[in-house]
């Protein structure tokens, strides 16, 4: 019926056959940004925000959703991470934060999607955290910036 390695030949929806495939090092890097008001970046720079270490949490959070993406997205193999690391910087030019997230594995499929849940989870977890201060915040740039291993190779953005 399709191409989409996500449907049988019925079209009903089932998690790819990855049983066949040699584990290769695999890794994506996945970033957002959340948008703010000036106010509200430096309220978070002076450590001023209302719920203590925003950055912090919202780091530690995106680490905890790259763990548990096969839980949240339907069709995604649960996979053994061996990194998940979530960076945060504030940037006064946005005004806003930019978020990286970095996943690896050994293993036969890739992570992006672990990459972009942990991107993702901070991204909402600083949103979470601030909007009692600021209800203009905008996420968006939620992107695969790269990805290495497997068949496909290294790719960049």
């Amino acid at each position: 019926m399709s191409d989409l390695t996500h449907l049988d030949e019925s079209g009903r929806a089932r998690m790819v056959d990855v049983s066949e495939k040699a584990p290769t090092e695999r890794t994506a890097q996945a970033m957002g940004r959340l948008h703010c008001l000036p106010e509200t970046l430096r309220s978070v720079a002076q450590g001023k925000s209302p719920k203590g270490a925003v950055v912090h949490t919202a780091e530690l959070a995106g680490i905890m959703a790259a763990k548990r993406t096969a839980d949240l997205i339907p069709l995604c193999h649960p996979l053994p991470l061996t990194k998940a690391a979530v960076r945060i910087e504030m940037d006064d030019k946005l005004p806003g934060f930019r978020i990286e997230a970095e996943v690896k594995t050994v293993g036969v499929t890739g992570v992006e999607m672990e990459a972009l849940t942990a991107a993702s989870v901070a991204c909402l977890t600083l949103f979470d955290m601030l909007k009692a201060i600021d209800r203009t915040m905008v996420i968006e740039g939620l992107e695969v910036v790269s990805k290495a291993g497997g068949k496909s190779g290294r790719w960049r953005r």
